[in-house]
């Protein structure tokens, strides 16, 4: 898919999930939806089918009140059904406001308590790096988070 349309889709689905939901973060959402739609399109190294291989590239979203827009990215490359981005914000539900991994193929890290992303995202490229390991890690951060945590 290219990253324009993977772009328009995830925006049409957090759209969707924030209404639905009666949640916020419309905007924490949108800020970073055209940087995940040219990661997911022309730069990571993933596989859907197969969330956690070895060799796969790893994004951290430290930013963890935008994530509706990564769930909406990765239902919309396949990680899960698109359909599943219904239950976002309700009860039970592994899509939860804050990013979670819990449940959920493709995320790699769950960022409810801001600032702590960098310092993950750091670490796993340490351990990548001390395993000889060819993967790249990416981490995407707010500017709320910047005054919090590790940061």
């Amino acid at each position: 898919m290219e990253s324009k349309l993977l772009a328009k889709r995830i925006r049409i689905d957090v759209l969707k999930m924030i209404h639905k939901s009666g949640a916020s973060h419309i905007g924490s959402a949108y800020s970073i939806v055209d940087i995940l739609a040219v990661l997911y399109t022309n730069i990571l190294t993933y596989d859907p089918s197969n969330p956690n291989f070895d060799e796969r590239d790893r994004l951290v979203l430290s930013k963890g009140h935008a994530g509706a827009a990564l769930y909406a990215a990765l239902a919309e490359i396949g990680f899960f059904d698109i359909s599943f981005l219904d239950s976002y914000e309700t009860n039970g539900s592994c899509f939860s406001g804050h990013i979670s991994h819990k449940g959920v193929p493709g995320v790699e890290f769950s960022t409810g308590s801001l600032g702590h992303g960098v310092s993950v995202a750091a670490g796993l490229a340490l351990a990548g790096r001390l395993d000889h390991k060819k993967y790249k890690v990416f981490a995407i951060v707010g500017d709320g988070e910047i005054n919090e945590g590790s940061f």
